[in-house]
């Protein structure tokens, strides 16, 4: 499995950024409620594989970019 980089750039009390591939992507926490109340050691804690798979294995979190660019088609939250 090839790993490509990616790098959460910036974290708000509204979300954060991540880096991959070029691109930015805003994750706000109103649509990615997981990462509200968590440690940045365990937001930063994270596997991405080179077709746009993220994995947070402290929270057991897998998003995918398309889940990213389109939250509102995966409306199952755990809050």
């Amino acid at each position: 499995m090839s790993i490509s980089k990616a790098e959460i750039t910036n974290v708000s009390e509204h979300g954060f950024w991540i880096c991959f591939s070029d691109t930015e992507y805003f994750l706000p926490y109103d649509e990615f409620p997981w990462f509200r109340e968590c440690k940045l050691s365990t937001l930063f804690n994270f596997e991405t594989s080179e077709n746009g798979h993220f994995y947070w294995p402290d929270l057991d979190v897998d998003l995918s970019i398309e889940i990213i660019e389109n939250p509102e088609k995966f409306p199952l939250k755990f809050d």
